[in-house]
């Protein structure tokens, strides 16, 4: 299966924004994590998916830097209520239990955050 998708190839070569080569890096650290892990373009950002569901996504709005959306899917589950997902890293905000952000709002916050963003999406993955 290919894990690098062409469509995000596409767009990332075309990123117009501060943090492009932060994006980019962290992709391909993120796609290291597990070989599950796959991509697309949703919400016109990357986005990594495991078995069909995507799991995590960039947002890239001007001004605000990047945000990682930790998710489990775009639908709401019936099981959110009970959905537990301990989080000692201390980078995220839970808006609900299961959609968690981490805000990196310039590359020094990338790179301070780096392996604690690394750690974090690989136990979100296997949640």
């Amino acid at each position: 299966m290919q894990r690098h998708a062409h469509e995000v190839d596409t767009y990332l070569a075309s990123l117009d924004h501060p943090l492009a080569s932060e994006v980019r890096e962290l992709r391909e650290a993120i796609l290291e994590l597990d070989e599950r892990i796959t991509e697309r373009i949703k919400w016109k950002a990357p986005s990594f998916v495991v078995d069909g569901d995507d799991r995590v996504t960039f947002a890239l709005r001007p001004g605000k830097g990047l945000e990682v959306i930790l998710h489990r899917g775009v639908a709401v589950r019936d099981d959110t209520a009970a959905f537990r997902f301990d989080d000692d890293s201390g980078i995220a905000r839970w808006a609900t239990p299961d959609r968690g952000i981490v805000s990196l709002p310039d590359a020094a916050a990338i790179d301070a955050r780096r392996d604690l963003l690394l750690v974090l999406v690989r136990r979100w993955i296997d949640a």
